[in-house]
């Protein structure tokens, strides 16, 4: 069943579309028809991004996630049933606004850009894709550097990008602000900044969370639930390492991990595909199935169980996977269930 969640002034679905994949891996039809039976579903909460599709990112197909959403308003209207997010790419998106990322006197533009591309007037949830100063996301953790920019300057770019939005939230462009890939100092930052600046205050963060990656399960988890912002969990399935279809090691010949993702020497999946990762996502499909419960759908209802405000991104290359993700939607784990799962994280605490 689906439920709502408040995000500031939005009421949304609590489970969200992921549209990453669309106009790359999952061609234009098959999204239109995936975000068809989305909406069917009560799904009425969609993310985007301007440097979707992904995986990688490229310069020749930068927006077009956006263009084909804007697509489908354009030829089944009903904008008001939707609650769209998009986010500006940091600099490490290399393809727009000559690879600066998002600064106080061009965020204004990267938002009327997604506009344009989205066919709308107003975005529901604007976020930061990464943090300008860096980011421990993407098993960056391991050697992150918190010494890359000085609190002075972080506060001065903090400031000068919420007085840009202040004007734009005015305009009636965006509705609420949200960060991605952010920490708990930067999250507690930006609201200072809101303060000071009077510009939108920070409604959610959307992080990389699921049962193998529980890393927003100590400050930021605390920051989430004291100050009513919301996780917006991208990954939970681990960029499919949960579906058993890797089961082993195995490596189907069309999988994202053989065709998609970087394969570095941390492994594939964006470094999730690892020894350790790979037989934690065993350990956690043989769990879930003695509980007589399908590893995906376990997965999806212990996101949307935390005790702090969370919304899982479900996204699926194909009709069929988004079709066993909404079959799960009823799935509620009970108090067994997560006496197994706290004992599973215990076995296998941050797999990759």
């Amino acid at each position: 069943m689906i439920d709502t969640r408040k995000l500031g002034g939005l009421t949304v679905s609590d489970i969200c579309l992921g549209t990453m994949t669309f106009g790359k891996d999952t061609p234009k039809d098959e999204a239109l028809a995936q975000m068809d039976r989305a909406i069917g579903a009560g799904i009425t909460f969609w993310d985007t991004a301007e440097m979707y599709p992904v995986n990688p990112a490229a310069a020749e197909t930068y927006g077009r996630t956006e263009e084909i959403i804007g697509e489908w308003l354009a030829s089944r209207g009903g904008r008001e049933r939707l609650q769209i997010a998009t986010k500006a790419s940091g600099p490490n998106g290399g393809h727009t606004r000559g690879g600066k990322g998002f600064e106080p006197g061009n965020i204004a533009q990267a938002v009327d850009d997604s506009l344009r591309r989205l066919g709308t007037d107003h975005i529901e949830l604007y976020q930061l894709h990464w943090p300008k100063r860096g980011s421990y996301a993407f098993r960056q953790n391991w050697t992150f550097d918190p010494s890359r920019a000085s609190k002075a300057r972080v506060q001065d770019h903090m400031d000068g990008i919420l007085e840009a939005l202040r004007g734009v939230v005015a305009a009636g462009k965006v509705r609420e602000f949200g960060l991605s890939n952010e920490t708990a100092w930067g999250t507690m930052a930006w609201l200072a900044a809101a303060d000071r600046t009077g510009g939108p205050r920070v409604v959610s963060v959307q992080n990389e969370y699921g049962p193998l990656c529980r890393l927003y399960d100590t400050d930021l988890a605390e920051v989430g639930h004291k100050e009513n912002v919301t996780l917006l969990a991208y990954s939970p399935l681990a960029a499919g390492l949960l579906t058993g279809k890797y089961a082993g090691g195995t490596l189907p010949p069309d999988s994202r991990a053989a065709t998609g993702m970087p394969r570095g020497e941390d492994g594939r999946l964006g470094g999730r595909m690892t020894a350790r990762g790979i037989a934690a996502a065993d350990a956690w499909g043989d769990m879930a199935r003695g509980l007589g419960l399908d590893p995906i759908h376990a997965a999806i209802a212990f996101v949307r169980q935390r005790p702090f405000p969370s919304v899982p991104i479900v996204g699926a290359t194909r009709m069929t996977q988004l079709d066993h993700l909404l079959a799960g939607l009823d799935v509620r784990l009970d108090a067994e269930a997560m006496k197994a799962i706290d004992a599973f994280h215990r076995a296998h605490p941050l797999p990759y």
